[in-house]
Formats: structure tokens, C-alpha cells, sequence
């Protein structure tokens, strides 16, 4: 075992020994019950932490991270998790949070092939070719940040029209979802006001959330 995973228990144990000085009982207190009103959808990323960037203790936030943070019907890995947070934790928040910085929407702007997961990224390539009037309206230097916050937005549509959503608001429990992009030079959350509480009125959100990105003046 080399020394730097050496290093990562040594931390652990001086991570766990601190927590259980300062607040006694915290690791039972985990045991006891997981009832997070949140569920955190993001890239896997290793600068966006869910917990920290929310200001969240271990157990109030459900995560999902992938590449780009995307969400599609054939993933049922994704569709699980959210099954999961929304049936059986009752999560009220659902949030889709895309980064600015993001490699895997860099490489679907540019058309730069990585390896095998080009053929995930291409599902943000989709979101670039549906928007490439208005990404091409947009300063060069500023393209990659609006094709981050655009791919927030659609992947908050995708959420809302999986079976999961669909289920859980035809039986009228309250889930609202949110698009959020979270910057990494500031460690500011920008609310992309894509926030759905049902079906209704997605269409009329959603236009307005692209029309928000568009007439945002980036300097």
C-alpha cells in the first residue's frame, strides 16, 4: 500500500476522533436515519462536493454524479437513484447542478474526442447542436460557460419527464426540481430559474430559462 493511501485512513481516523470530540454521539446520530430533503444531481467532478458547497451535514443530501451531469432514460443507474430519493426518502428538492469549467461540456463544444466517453458526452453534444444559434450569438470566451448552464436546464427537462417524476406528481407529491451551475472560481451557486414542480407548464419554464442564459451580459 503506497503512502499517499496510507495517508487517507490516517486522515480518516483524525477526521472520525475530531467529530466524535467536538460532537459527541454524531456517528450514531447517522446510524439512527437517512431523511435528506435534498437529492444533489452533478458531475463527477472531484472540485463540486455536494455537502460542502451546500453548507449540508452527512445525511441531509442524496447524490448522483456523472460525467457532465446528465440525465437520460436508459440510464437506470441515474433512474434508480432518483426512484430511490424520491419514493422512498421523500426528497422536496431535486437539484440538477452543472459547473462552469466543466471537461466534459468543454469537450462537447469543441467536438474533442476522449475515449469511451464520447459516446456519453454526446448526449451534451445534442444540447450544443440544439442551441448552436444561440451559442454562436455568444462571445467565444464565453461559450463554454453558457453551454454549461444550458445542458443544467435540459437535463432539469429530462428529470421531469422520467416515469419516476411522472409517478410521483400524478399521486401529487411535491418535488420540485431545480437547475443550478455552480462556480468553481467563486464557489457561487447561479440559479439557472428553471425550478418545475410538475408537467405543467415545463415548456413555458423552460423557454424562459434559455431566454434568460441569452440575455445575460458576460464580462
Amino acid at each position: 500500500m503506497s503512502a499517499s493511501i496510507e495517508d487517507l485512513f490516517v486522515h480518516n481516523r483524525a477526521w472520525a476522533a475530531q467529530m466524535e470530540r467536538d460532537r459527541p454521539g454524531f456517528f450514531t446520530a447517522l446510524l439512527s436515519q437517512q431523511k435528506p430533503r435534498y437529492m444533489w444531481i452533478g458531475c463527477s467532478d472531484s472540485r463540486v462536493p455536494a455537502n460542502q458547497i451546500t453548507g449540508l451535514e452527512p445525511g441531509e443530501v442524496f447524490v448522483h454524479r456523472n460525467v457532465a451531469n446528465v440525465v437520460v432514460p436508459t440510464d437506470l443507474n441515474c433512474l434508480s437513484t432518483i426512484q430511490y430519493a424520491v419514493d422512498q426518502l421523500q426528497v422536496e428538492h431535486l437539484m440538477v447542478v452543472g459547473h462552469y469549467g466543466c471537461g466534459g461540456v468543454l469537450a462537447a463544444l469543441d467536438g474533442t474526442r476522449v475515449g469511451l466517453a464520447d459516446n456519453w458526452i454526446r448526449h451534451v453534444t445534442d444540447v450544443r447542436d440544439r442551441h448552436r444559434d444561440l451559442l454562436a450569438s455568444v462571445e467565444p470566451q464565453w461559450r463554454h460557460d453558457v453551454l454549461c448552464e444550458l445542458n443544467a436546464i435540459e437535463q432539469v427537462v429530462n428529470v421531469a419527464q422520467t416515469t419516476v417524476m411522472l409517478d410521483a406528481w400524478g399521486r401529487g407529491q411535491k418535488v420540485t426540481l431545480h437547475g443550478w451551475c455552480y462556480g468553481l472560481k467563486d464557489g457561487l451557486i447561479n440559479d439557472m430559474h428553471m425550478s418545475v414542480e410538475s408537467t405543467e407548464g415545463l415548456d413555458a419554464i423552460y423557454r424562459a430559462a434559455i431566454a434568460g442564459v441569452a440575455a445575460v451580459r458576460r464580462q
